[in-house]
C-alpha cells in the first residue's frame, strides 16, 4: 500500500475532477492517453447504489486507467464502509467522499454539499471508511454552503475530518447555495475564494490541500503548486479543451515525459474505439469525449460537426473518426 498511496499522492499534483455524466470510463482512458500521471477521479458513485442496489458496474474500468480514484456519495458510516470495501476490492487507488455536489437529488439523499452542515458526521463516515480501506480515503468539500461563514466552517471542518485520519483533501473554492441557485449556477456564481484555501494550508500544513474551482490553465495550476499548495483538481477546462490541460501535463506539472499531439491520441483511441463496438457499444459513447480535443485549432469546427452528425448513427467506427482527423489535417495543412 505504501508504494501505491505515494504514487497517488505524487499524481494528485494535479487531478481531473469527477463530474456527473462526464468523466465515465471512456472519459477517463482518453484522458489517460493524454497524460499519464494525472489523477483522474470517476463520476460520483452512491454508496447506497453499490450496497443496496448491487449497481457493482458503475465500478468499472481499465486497467489502464491507474492511477484511478473513485467518488462515493452517502451519509451512513456503515453503508459507505462497506460501499469502500466493495471499491478497494474492485483495485481503485483511492477512495474520495463526495462533500461538495449542490444538487437536488445529492441533497434529498443527504449527502454531497449539505453535510457541510454536519462536519460531525462526516467525520463519523470517514473514520470508518478508513477502518474499512486499504487505500488512501479523501474528501472533497466546499468551503461552505448557504449562510456560513467559510472563515469559521471551514477550518472546523477540515480539524474534524483531520482528527479522524483524512490526510488529503481537495477544496472546492466557493460556497455551494443549496436553496435558489441550480447546480450548474453554483458552478459560476457563489465567489471564488482562493486566498482562504491558502490559508488553509498555512494553518494545516499536514494536510495535503488540493485546490478546484475556476481553473482553466495549466499556467494557473503551476502558480497555485508554486504558492504551497500540494494539488490542483481542473474539471469543465480538462473536459472541454483537454488538449491545453492534459497533453503538457507530463512535462510541466510532474517534469516527466515527452508531450504528445492531439492527433496521436486520436489514433491510439482507434484500437480501444475498435475493442468497444466490436463488444456492441456504440461510437458516440466514446466520441461525445473527443469533441473539445481540436477546440481552438483550425479544423476543429469540422471535427466537431462530423462527429456529433455522425457517432450515433448504425454502424460508426473508426472510419468516422478517421474522417475527422483527415478534416483537421487538412485544415492545418
Amino acid at each position: 500500500m505504501n508504494e501505491m498511496t505515494t504514487d497517488v499522492k505524487r499524481a494528485a499534483r494535479l487531478s481531473v475532477a469527477p463530474m456527473m455524466d462526464w468523466t465515465d470510463r471512456h472519459c477517463r482512458y482518453l484522458h489517460r492517453l493524454m497524460s499519464h500521471h494525472t489523477l483522474l477521479y470517476t463520476e460520483m458513485v452512491t454508496a447506497p447504489a453499490l450496497v443496496r442496489g448491487g449497481a457493482h458496474h458503475l465500478l468499472d474500468f481499465n486497467t489502464a486507467e491507474h492511477p484511478v480514484a473513485v467518488q462515493l456519495g452517502g451519509s451512513d458510516p456503515a453503508e459507505l464502509a462497506e460501499a469502500v470495501q466493495i471499491c478497494c476490492d474492485r483495485g481503485y487507488d483511492e477512495v474520495n467522499l463526495n462533500v461538495g455536489c449542490p444538487s437536488d437529488r445529492v441533497q434529498s439523499g443527504f449527502f454531497g454539499a449539505v453535510l457541510m452542515e454536519s462536519p460531525d458526521l462526516v467525520a463519523r463516515c470517514v473514520a470508518a471508511m478508513i477502518a474499512a480501506s486499504r487505500v488512501e480515503v479523501t474528501v472533497k468539500c466546499r468551503i461552505g454552503v448557504d449562510e456560513q461563514e467559510p472563515q469559521t466552517v471551514l477550518p472546523d471542518f477540515l480539524q474534524k475530518v483531520a482528527d479522524a485520519g483524512v490526510k488529503r483533501v481537495q477544496i472546492h473554492a466557493r460556497k455551494a447555495w443549496l436553496q435558489g441557485l441550480s447546480p450548474k449556477e453554483n458552478r459560476d456564481i457563489p465567489p471564488l475564494d482562493y486566498d482562504l484555501v491558502r490559508r488553509m494550508k498555512d494553518r494545516f500544513p499536514d494536510l495535503h490541500i488540493s485546490v478546484n474551482g475556476g481553473i482553466t490553465s495549466l499556467e494557473q495550476a503551476e502558480a497555485f503548486l508554486q504558492d504551497g499548495l500540494d494539488g490542483v483538481m481542473i474539471g469543465r477546462a480538462a473536459y472541454h479543451t483537454p488538449s491545453e490541460i492534459l497533453l503538457a501535463a507530463d512535462a510541466s506539472i510532474f517534469g516527466t515525459g515527452s508531450v504528445k499531439t492531439a492527433d496521436q491520441v486520436v489514433q491510439e483511441m482507434l484500437p480501444y474505439i475498435d475493442a468497444h463496438i466490436a463488444s456492441g457499444g456504440r461510437l458516440n459513447s466514446i466520441s461525445r469525449h473527443m469533441l473539445g480535443l481540436f477546440a481552438g485549432r483550425p479544423g476543429a469546427r469540422q471535427w466537431r460537426r462530423i462527429l456529433s452528425e455522425g457517432a450515433h448513427k448504425p454502424g460508426a467506427g473508426r472510419g468516422l473518426v478517421v474522417q475527422a482527423l483527415q478534416a483537421v489535417q487538412a485544415q492545418a495543412a
